[in-house]
């Protein structure tokens, strides 16, 4: 079996990036977007899935580089002022392991962001989080324990061929734990190793050797490109993404690769089909 999710992250980031995220879905080979809740233009992101209803969304965790739902007041050793984390994640992975108060607080937070996405109505497709930071087992361990509250169906598991070595033991770990609590989670992903540059030629040479079993290609599609959607992007190539999704040559090499498409849902249920076929 040949399953293939293309996802746009950071949905809700930027007016810009909501207006790629739309026109990639009805233009060209989206499939999924993963909602930042708390972020500047997320009801606008909310607004347009809506009126989408051929594209899967999933929950974008942010516990690095962005917004926090909570206040400051409420997560104190989590969030500046401001309400945003910081992008230190060493220091806060030893810090989520170590520490019994800051790790209350930052349950509070992923249960408060999972109860953001319920409230918008949306059904819920998947769950990742922004950076990878998932792959922290305190992390992970929150994230599977407090998201059997909000039936969460799928999980991205971070493993790119050929790019994850230092990681393997996480993977390992990771996976471990999802089939335990019969989590659903892809086979493989693409958007690791060329994250901000995945443009027409890379989707083409991903999409002309695509393994078996259930892949993701995850891309951060906008109609600007760099430090206009985030600071810390300056050099990503935001709007050649967008382009690529839309790109006649990859609508073909879709049609082309043999692999069904959709969401998380829709590939566990391939999957589970499968199986009772053999």
């Amino acid at each position: 079996m040949k399953f293939l999710i293309v996802t746009a992250d950071d949905f809700g980031l930027h007016s810009a990036v909501n207006g790629a995220v739309e026109r990639a879905a009805r233009e060209g080979v989206l499939t999924t977007a993963s909602l930042m809740v708390a972020a500047p233009a997320a009801a606008d992101a909310v607004r347009r899935a809506r009126e989408l209803p051929g594209l899967s969304v999933g929950l974008h965790l942010v516990l690095a580089d962005g917004w926090s739902v909570l206040p400051p007041r409420s997560i104190p050793a989590l969030v500046d002022a401001q309400g945003r984390f910081g992008n230190h994640m060493v220091r806060d992975g030893v810090r989520f392991f170590a520490l019994p108060a800051v790790r209350r607080q930052l349950e509070a937070e992923i249960r408060a962001q999972l109860q953001a996405f319920a409230d918008t109505g949306l059904t819920l497709d998947h769950v990742n989080a922004h950076k990878h930071f998932h792959l922290h087992p305190t992390l992970l361990e929150m994230l599977l324990r407090i998201g059997g509250e909000f039936g969460i169906p799928a999980v991205r598991l971070p493993r790119e061929p050929g790019v994850t070595g230092l990681l393997s033991p996480w993977l390992a770990i990771m996976r471990r734990r999802l089939r335990a609590a019969r989590i659903a989670h892809n086979d493989s992903v693409f958007g690791l190793s060329d994250s901000g540059s995945m443009d027409e030629a890379r989707l083409l040479g991903i999409l002309a050797r695509l393994p078996e079993g259930v892949t993701e290609i995850y891309l951060h599609p906008a109609l600007e490109s760099g430090a206009a959607i985030a600071a810390s992007m300056g050099g990503y190539r935001h709007a050649d993404e967008l382009a690529a999704l839309v790109s006649p040559k990859v609508r073909a090499a879709v049609a082309a690769c043999g692999a069904a498409t959709g969401g998380f849902r829709q590939s566990a249920a391939a999957r589970a089909a499968e199986l009772r076929a053999a």
